[in-house]
């Protein structure tokens, strides 16, 4: 192992269970797996405290009082950047995409409830948020504090790692279940989940493929994303050695764009919760498990394979959506 990836804090306390969903894959004729990221706690559930871990344990290095991180209003990222900057006695400033809203719900509720800092910024201000960072550090050291930028869904070389280490966690259960995993799918909203898998795959003896699907972007903005975090990633990790890299990111099932969810994605996180008693979000899973249905359909997944679909939470976003239901 990496030395880089045991240099974190510790945030989630237990392996996300692994699970087969046994009436969905009877359904769709393809046995579908599912890695339940969305339990790894209930206030900081999801894909973003595999991330944080590392990325927090980096900025607690340099001595940072201050985390400024940023995302939409009901920005999971940001819910569980606010949340763990408590449970590490730090402080959590959020900038976040849109006006305030007259009620305050989900993700934003809790961000409230912790006392983060808030800044709700307009388009124009979000558009160029490294600098708009920048100066909030700058602002920062002049009051005698040390600030650190989170970029928007801790996707970079350091929070990478939280997913390379993650496929290791999956091949370890896999290999214990005896389940001979053909592919793994997951959302693809920021980059940093999806690259960390691929990273995962290539570096370790068994090479899994792994399909993202965009919840928002197109399959070429997120390959150069993806490729970016990937070359820093090896870089903050100083692994040389070739890796055999394979990006398979499909942008068909993205509907309008990000946090717009569409009647199909509805039915199917329907589907799912009636079948299997296990709930998606609209912004992500949804889109994505929606996503990874509609191609079973097409054949791209067949009898053969035994699929792994990472749930990567997003609970606390739902009630925006409420009258979608």
């Amino acid at each position: 192992m990496n030395d880089k990836l045991r240099e974190k804090v510790k945030l989630i306390y237990h392996e996300s269970p692994i699970t087969k969903l046994e009436r969905i894959s009877s359904k769709y004729g393809v046995d579908i797996y599912i890695k339940r990221d969305d339990l790894t706690g209930m206030e900081l559930s999801g894909n973003k405290v595999r991330k944080l871990e590392y990325v927090l344990k980096d900025a607690i290095d340099k001595g940072s009082e201050v985390i400024i991180t940023a995302g939409a209003v009901q920005s999971n990222h940001a819910r569980a950047t606010a949340i763990a900057c408590r449970k590490l006695g730090l402080e959590p400033h959020l900038l976040l995409r849109g006006k305030e809203p007259s009620n305050s719900t989900g993700n934003l509720l809790l961000d409230k409830i912790v006392n983060s800092r808030i800044d709700f910024l307009d388009a124009s201000d979000f558009s160029n948020i490294e600098a708009y960072s920048e100066s909030l550090i700058n602002q920062y050291s002049e009051i005698g504090k040390k600030a650190y930028w989170i970029p928007i869904g801790a996707s970079n070389g350091i929070g990478n790692l939280g997913y390379i280490n993650a496929y290791n966690e999956i091949i370890a259960q896999t290999i214990k279940d005896k389940i001979d995993l053909t592919a793994i799918v997951c959302t693809v909203g920021s980059g940093g989940t999806y690259s960390g898998l691929v990273i995962g795959s290539a570096c370790h003896a068994i090479n899994i493929p792994v399909y993202g699907y965009s919840v928002g972007g197109s399959s070429e903005y997120f390959y150069n994303k993806c490729n970016q975090i990937i070359t820093d990633t090896i870089d903050f990790m100083n692994c040389h050695k070739h890796l055999n890299l394979k990006l398979d990111i499909s942008d068909a099932y993205q509907g309008q764009g990000y946090a717009i969810p569409y009647p199909e994605v509805i039915e199917t996180i329907k589907e799912v919760a009636l079948m299997e008693g296990i709930i998606f979000d609209p912004v992500y899973t949804g889109k994505a498990f929606h996503g990874l249905l509609s191609d079973i359909k097409l054949g791209k997944f067949t009898s053969k394979d035994k699929v792994l679909f990472i749930h990567t939470g997003g609970h606390f976003g739902l009630e925006p959506f409420e009258n979608m239901f």
